[in-house]
C-alpha cells in the first residue's frame, strides 16, 4: 500500500532521534511547539462536540512540567482561552517555576500575555485541597522521554486528578504522564491521548489502553508536509544533515497509522467515460429470519460505496420488502431452510450467477444454521474472485475453505480469537493468506507483515449493526480497487471511522442510530481533503 497513506509508529528512542535531527535548533523546536499548541486545541475542542461542546465559561486545569511537553499544553490552553474568551485556565506546574525549560517559559508567557485577567498559577497542593469543578484537564506533565520512578508527590498529584469527580474531560498531550516505555507507579488516565507529530508505541499497545483513552494523531509534518498546520517551517534533514535522519523514517516500521489521506482518491472526480460496470459489481450473500436487518444495513452501506453493481441472495420471503426500499439493487431471492436461513438447494444456479460477481461479500445476517454454513463452505471453497468474509462466516472451517483464495475478513477480539486458533494477527494472516480487518480500539488491518492502525471512530460505533455497515463498505470498496485487498480494507476502515467521528460529533454519543453514519460517509470525504 502507498506509504503516503501512513506514518510509522516508533518507538520513544526512535521518535527522539527523529525529532533531533528533524528540530536542529531552537526556532525550529518553537516553531513545532506552537504547531502541537494549536492542533491540540482544535482538537480538544472538536472531540468537546461529542459531549455538546466546550462550556463558553469553561475552566481548564492545566498540569505543566519542566519540558516541551508542559509547554504544548500551555500553549493549547492559550489557544483554547482566545477561541472562548469568558473561559479560565488554572495553571498547576508540576515542579514549580524555576526549573522551567526555555521554551516551556516562553510558552507560560504567552498564556499569561492572551489572557492575564483569566489565569491562574496555583500549586498541587492547593489543587489537591480544593474541589474546583473543570470542564478540561490538559495533562502536560511529561513527556515521551519519561522515565519512571515517578516521585511521590507527582504520583500524589496524577492520582489526585484520575480521581477527581468534577473533570468533564482528560486530555493527555502526547503520552497520558507516566506512561513510556515502562510505565511509572502512577499513571495519568485520559480520555483522549494527543499524539503530536509521532505516535509511540506505548500509546497503541493494548495493555495501556485504560490509560490512553481514545488516541488521536496530530501531523505536524514531520513526515512530510503537514496536514493539521503547514505555517511555519521546520527542520529539514537535507544535504548536509546526518544521513541516520532519514534512515529513522526509512526503516519498515512493523505498526502504521493510516492518514486522512488514503480518502482523497474517492473525493476526485471520477472519469468522464465510464458506466456502472466501470465500479464493479458486488454479490452481498447473508440474511435470515432471525437477523433480517444485518444484510441490509450491509447493502446500504454497499451502495453507498460507490460500486456500480450489486446483487443480493437472500431468503426469498426477504425480497418484496427490502425490492421496495432499495430498487437499485438486484434482489435473488434463495430457498430458505426450516428455520429460516439460505439453503443449500440451487446451488448451481447460485454459483453461476456469482461467477459473474468482482467480490462476494459473505456473512451479514446468516444465521448458525448448518445447511446454510454448508452452503457458505462451498461457495468459499468454490469462488474465484476475492471475498469479504464478516461475522456469521467467520468461523474455522470457511477460513479452512477460503484458503488459497484472495479474502477479506472481520473479526471483532472474540470471532478473531474463535478463528485464530492461538495464533497472533501477522502470523494468522500469513498462515490464511488473509487480510485481517480486526476491530477495536484502535481497529488494526494487517496482511502478514506489517499492521496499519486506524484511530478514527469511538463509542457510537458501539451498537449493533456498526460491522455491517464497515462490512459493505469495505466490500463496496474492494469491488472498485481491481484486488488490492490491503487498501479496500484500511480505506474502508478510515472512511467508516471518519464517519462515526462526525455523526458523535453532529449528534452525540448516545441518541443516535447505526444507520445515521450512512449520511456522513459523503463529508467524511470532505473532511479527509
Amino acid at each position: 500500500m502507498d506509504s503516503a497513506f501512513s506514518h510509522p509508529i516508533l518507538s520513544c528512542a526512535d521518535a527522539g532521534a527523529w525529532e533531533k535531527k528533524l528540530l536542529l535548533d531552537e526556532p525550529a523546536e518553537w516553531a513545532a511547539m506552537r504547531r502541537a499548541g494549536r492542533a491540540i486545541a482544535g482538537a480538544v475542542l472538536n472531540d468537546f462536540r461529542e459531549i455538546g461542546g466546550l462550556p463558553d465559561e469553561a475552566r481548564l486545569l492545566v498540569l505543566a512540567g519542566k519540558g516541551h511537553n508542559g509547554g504544548d499544553a500551555l500553549l493549547a490552553a492559550a489557544e483554547i482561552l482566545s477561541r472562548h474568551p469568558r473561559s479560565t485556565a488554572a495553571v498547576v506546574l508540576a515542579f514549580g517555576e524555576a526549573p522551567l525549560r526555555p521554551l516551556a517559559r516562553r510558552a507560560l508567557g504567552e498564556l499569561r500575555n492572551a489572557a492575564p485577567s483569566r489565569v491562574t498559577l496555583g500549586s498541587a497542593e492547593l489543587l489537591m485541597g480544593a474541589q474546583e469543578t473543570y470542564a478540561l484537564c490538559l495533562d502536560g506533565v511529561f513527556g515521551f522521554q519519561f522515565h519512571p520512578p515517578v516521585d511521590a508527590a507527582t504520583a500524589a498529584l496524577l492520582d489526585h486528578v484520575n480521581a477527581h469527580p468534577n473533570v468533564t474531560l482528560r486530555a493527555a498531550i502526547d503520552l497520558p504522564s507516566g506512561l513510556g516505555e515502562a510505565n511509572g507507579a502512577a499513571v495519568f488516565r485520559a480520555d483522549f491521548t494527543y499524539a503530536t507529530g509521532i505516535v509511540k508505541t506505548p500509546v497503541v499497545a493494548e495493555a495501556n489502553a485504560a490509560f490512553v483513552g481514545r488516541l488521536r494523531y496530530l501531523d505536524l509534518g514531520f513526515f512530510g508536509v503537514g496536514r493539521v498546520l503547514r505555517d511555519a517551517p521546520l527542520g529539514d534533514p537535507g544535504p548536509g544533515s546526518p544521513a541516520e535522519a532519514r534512515a529513522v523514517v526509512a526503516t519498515p516500521a512493523t505498526d502504521r497509522i493510516l492518514l486522512p489521506s488514503i480518502l482523497h482518491p474517492l473525493a476526485q472526480l471520477r472519469p468522464a467515460v465510464s458506466d456502472k460496470r466501470t465500479y464493479g459489481h458486488l454479490v452481498v450473500v447473508g440474511g435470515s429470519r432471525r437477523y433480517p436487518g444485518a444484510v441490509l444495513m450491509a447493502v446500504q452501506s454497499a451502495l453507498r460505496s460507490g460500486v456500480g453493481l450489486l446483487t443480493a441472495f437472500v431468503p426469498e420471503f426477504l425480497v418484496p420488502e427490502y425490492a421496495a426500499r432499495f430498487p437499485e439493487v438486484m434482489w435473488n431471492g434463495r430457498v430458505e431452510t426450516a428455520g429460516g436461513g439460505l439453503a443449500r438447494a440451487g446451488m448451481p444456479t447460485m454459483l453461476d450467477a456469482m461467477s459473474r460477481a468482482s467480490v462476494l461479500l459473505i456473512g451479514p445476517g446468516l444465521g448458525a444454521d448448518p445447511d446454510t454454513l454448508g452452503a457458505v463452505q462451498e461457495i468459499v471453497g468454490a469462488a474465484a474472485v476475492p471475498m469479504v468474509l464478516d461475522a456469521d462466516a467467520l468461523r474455522a472451517e470457511v477460513i479452512a475453505a477460503a484458503r488459497g483464495r484472495p479474502f477479506i475478513c472481520t473479526p471483532h477480539a472474540g470471532e478473531f480469537k474463535r478463528i485464530a486458533s492461538g495464533l497472533g494477527l501477522r502470523e494468522f494472516c500469513r498462515d490464511r493468506g488473509a487480510v485481517v480487518v480486526q476491530k477495536g480500539s484502535p481497529t488494526r488491518i494487517c496482511g502478514g507483515d506489517t499492521v496499519y492502525c486506524s484511530l478514527y471512530g469511538g463509542p457510537v460505533l458501539a451498537r449493533g449493526g456498526s460491522g455491517d455497515l464497515l462490512a459493505g463498505l469495505v466490500a463496496g470498496l474492494l469491488a472498485q480497487s481491481a484486488g488490492d485487498l490491503l487498501l479496500a480494507a484500511s480505506r474502508g476502515v478510515v472512511w467508516h471511522g471518519m464517519a462515526a467521528d462526525l455523526l458523535a460529533r453532529d449528534k452525540g454519543q448516545v441518541a443516535v442510530q447505526t444507520t445515521q453514519l450512512l449520511d456522513y460517509l459523503q463529508p467524511a470525504l470532505h473532511e479527509a481533503l
